[in-house]
């Protein structure tokens, strides 16, 4: 039996959820969907602050929901917390909000400053025990926040997009520590993230939410290479077109054709990276057997490169495109310059589109 099994059902007037999870000891989970698709509800469910109108939730064999009313309290539940705001005790210090937890759940003060110690230890802000939160940088309270939750040696532990408010390299930091502490971590972990980094470098399976279902689980290489869903191709930068094949021709729903090197048949995804995709301003002469007119929608840097979003018709969605600063200023791009898009056949990935889990 795994450690966590859950099915979550949760039924509102204009929304419902209905996702299965499950994870063994060691298991880093990270829950990414596009907004709305449930990814908080599943969280507060798991903590006991949603009930269950269906399903189950049990965790070291324990049934925390069955479903059907019975249900413990989220006190009652071997859960540790870590949101994007670290919501510490702004009167208790560093120790003192760390010991809380083991505090709560009736060890005495002594044992549980130890424990705390330890952990503001293990975290790196040892020397920050008797500071107040109000003194501590981003970086600092979101290490105290997570030695909070994993004091309680929790057997399934939350994280609701824990790096989203956090500095670029502070999260990066704390992206690198995280990932060792976890790793070490015996019950289960669930990451809610937005970021393709805290997915690829934190995780070692991937649930993809979309509109209260699970649309797609694997591996963070698996999602990555093969996203089943628009939102995960734009999270792995990716373009990702559907239609139907046959041979090395791909129709796509809007009536455009995608030229591949892979024969397939049936429906299938095509995939390419932005770096695949060449712009020019006028149609352009060559190898490329796909083109497509367009215009541009967004010109941004993005990295050593100039990422661009174009918008071409024939496809029925927009395309990411990474070119030089160099190309960017000789095609003079700005948002709704008319552009034409292209592509190598050898260049496009093609595989089947996945049912269902």
């Amino acid at each position: 039996m795994s450690h966590l099994d859950a099915r979550v059902v949760v039924q509102r007037p204009d929304f419902d959820l209905d996702a299965t999870l499950t994870g063994d000891p060691g298991d880093v989970v990270a829950v990414i969907g596009p907004n709305g698709a449930g990814k908080s509800t599943l969280v507060r469910a798991l903590a006991g602050l949603q009930p269950l109108d269906a399903g189950h939730i049990v965790c070291e064999a324990t049934t925390w929901d069955d479903g059907n009313g019975h249900a413990l309290a989220a006190q009652e539940r071997r859960t540790g917390m870590v949101f994007q705001r670290q919501l510490l005790f702004p009167h208790l210090s560093a120790l003192d909000n760390v010991a809380f937890g083991p505090r709560s759940r009736g060890v005495r003060r002594a044992p549980a400053r130890r424990a705390a110690r330890a952990w503001l230890d293990r975290l790196g802000v040892g020397d920050l025990a008797a500071r107040r939160p109000a003194t501590l940088s981003g970086g600092q309270a979101q290490r105290v926040a997570v030695a909070r939750a994993l004091a309680t040696e929790p057997g399934l532990l939350l994280l609701d997009e824990p790096l989203a408010a956090l500095d670029v390299g502070v999260a990066m930091a704390l992206r690198i520590e995280l990932a060792q502490h976890l790793a070490e971590f015996p019950g289960v972990s669930v990451l809610v993230t937005h970021d393709a980094l805290d997915t690829l470098t934190i995780a070692n399976r991937v649930v993809v939410l979309d509109e209260g279902r699970v649309a797609q689980v694997g591996t963070p290489a698996e999602v990555a290479q093969r996203p089943q869903t628009d939102h995960v191709a734009r999270l792995m930068g990716l373009n990702v077109l559907r239609g139907r094949s046959s041979g090395t021709v791909v129709r796509l729903g809007e009536g455009g054709d995608l030229v591949t090197a892979t024969e397939a048949e049936g429906p299938v995804n095509a995939c390419f990276g932005p770096q695949a995709v060449s712009l020019t301003l006028v149609e352009p002469v060559g190898s490329a057997r796909n083109r497509w007119h367009g215009a541009d929608r967004s010109v941004v840097p993005h990295g050593t490169a100039v990422r661009v979003l174009v918008e071409v018709p024939a496809t029925g969605q927009s395309l990411i495109a990474d070119i030089t600063p160099r190309s960017a200023a000789d095609l003079s791009l700005v948002p709704g310059t008319e552009v034409w898009a292209a592509v190598k056949a050898t260049e496009v990935s093609v595989y089947d589109v996945a049912a269902p889990p």
